[in-house]
């Protein structure tokens, strides 16, 4: 029993470890050749968990020689656009100015109804209003509208967008202050105590959420338990 636990966590700490090596994307933006390495490796790993007969090398160095040849393919693909191509595939164009271009749904196997429904999650309801439409070699649709259709910026309105916050920082999470995020922001536990003060609370243990941003506007949301003692109102 102990030792089926030990190689589990053995195992466990290594897959964690090589996944982290492959970077953060989610499981719907993994190109074909992760993918398939990342359904390989379960399958693999499973194999010495279940079995205590088999020696835990064996499978260990399937699963690392599955994360070195793709490191390897990542470094040619970087350098090789054939390479790339050959494991990636290439991107596809679905709609170009306004018209669907049926003969490319046809070879990337998707139907109209698919693509509506795409469309729609990236807020898009006529295919009429889409510039370009790009189907991206790790399955996500990229839509690119119409000049006209284009939602207006600042700079076109000619409003003077310096003042507004672009970046916004967490200072406390649940009670809990982040001191790295505190001092990145050029604040210190004095600034924070005055704030605490302003909104009728003592310590950042009656706080839930306190968020500042690059032009010195805080959001403070206390705990439901401190808020109905002191009588702050959350928000």
């Amino acid at each position: 029993m102990l030792t089926s636990f030990i190689r589990t966590l053995i195992l466990y700490f290594f897959i964690i470890f090589s996944l982290r090596i492959m970077g953060k994307r989610q499981l719907g933006e993994l190109q074909p050749s992760e993918l398939v390495t990342s359904i390989l490796i379960s399958d693999l790993a499973a194999v010495p968990m279940q079995d205590l007969g088999i020696p835990l090398l064996q499978g260990i160095i399937p699963i690392l020689t599955l994360f070195s040849t793709e490191l390897l393919i990542s470094v040619f693909s970087a350098r090789s656009v054939r390479v790339r191509t050959f494991f990636c595939g290439h991107t596809s164009v679905l709609i170009k100015n306004g018209v669907i271009n049926q003969r490319e749904l046809k070879n990337q196997r998707i139907n109209v109804t698919e693509l509506l429904e795409e469309l729609r999650l990236k807020d898009v309801f006529d295919p009429r209003q889409v510039g370009c439409a790009y189907m991206e070699t790790n399955g996500e649709l990229s839509v690119q509208l119409m000049a006209g259709e284009r939602p207006v910026t600042a700079s076109q309105m000619e409003l003077d967008s310096s003042q507004e916050p672009e970046l916004y920082t967490t200072l406390i999470a649940q009670g809990r202050v982040l001191t790295a995020n505190l001092k990145s922001s050029g604040l210190d536990d004095t600034w924070l105590e005055k704030e605490l003060r302003k909104n009728g609370l003592h310590t950042p243990k009656e706080v839930y959420l306190m968020v500042v941003d690059n032009c010195g506007g805080v959001m403070l949301i206390p705990r439901e338990q401190f808020s109905k003692e002191s009588g702050v109102k959350e928000g």
